[in-house]
């Protein structure tokens, strides 16, 4: 159970308050609005499952957890290699960006206001489960507990976007991320079960929106 002072840490961690710049993304979002493949609160739901269960929710849970076990173990050779697979199973540019900068951002701004060693381990830079998967091992916040603030913060975000992008009125985006709470735990769980061996997201459409963004004519988003 994580204690108060985990909690704490890992809600500001999360927070959208926190200088990662996650509001600058939507995750090819944009351009399934764009495409009119997102419409509504209920394909937007739709949306924001496959990515959790099927898309980049997929590679980004297995890399928390070896990450998170990396540190549990000192393991300083396995987190760089756990690294440099995170930058590797960047499908597509814009995804690269928006996950690297978010990582080098979360880790800089805990850095400097949570200092710990693991996170001076990572700094050539880092995808962004893999930063806060080492901030949550070093400051002793149970894995479980870090997984879904993760993917709680990466749901939200999305809704945050959408609501901006369909339009939708706040209700809407609360009821939205209310009807995510088991697919954010389904995620976790998946995250915990699935070897490293077999990490690798399902969702050709997702990546393909992702591309397509690049050359959107009218863009709200980085990607």
């Amino acid at each position: 159970m994580t204690d108060q002072s985990a909690l704490f840490k890992l809600l500001s961690w999360l927070s959208p308050n926190y200088p990662v710049g996650a509001f600058s993304y939507s995750h090819g979002l944009e351009q399934a609005v764009e495409a009119r493949q997102v419409t509504d609160a209920r394909t937007l739901e739709s949306w924001i499952e496959t990515v959790l269960l099927h898309g980049t929710g997929r590679i980004d849970g297995p890399l928390f957890r070896e990450a998170y076990y990396c540190i549990e173990k000192g393991d300083w050779p396995g987190l760089t290699e756990i690294a440099e697979l995170g930058a590797a199973f960047q499908s597509t540019a814009e995804f690269a960006l928006e996950s690297q900068s978010q990582g080098d951002a979360f880790i800089k701004a805990t850095q400097n206001a949570w200092p710990e060693v693991a996170l001076e381990k990572l700094k050539g830079g880092a995808v962004y489960p893999v930063a806060v998967a080492v901030a949550c091992a070093a400051h002793n916040i149970a894995l479980e507990d870090g997984l879904t603030g993760y993917f709680h913060a990466f749901a939200a975000n999305l809704v945050s976007a959408g609501v901006r992008l369909v339009p939708l009125g706040q209700s809407d985006g609360q009821s939205t991320l209310s009807a995510l709470e088991p697919i954010v735990s389904a995620s976790s769980g998946n995250a915990m079960s699935c070897p490293l061996t077999d990490m690798g997201s399902a969702a050709p459409l997702l990546d393909f929106n992702s591309m397509t963004h690049e050359t959107q004519y009218s863009r709200l988003f980085r990607s």
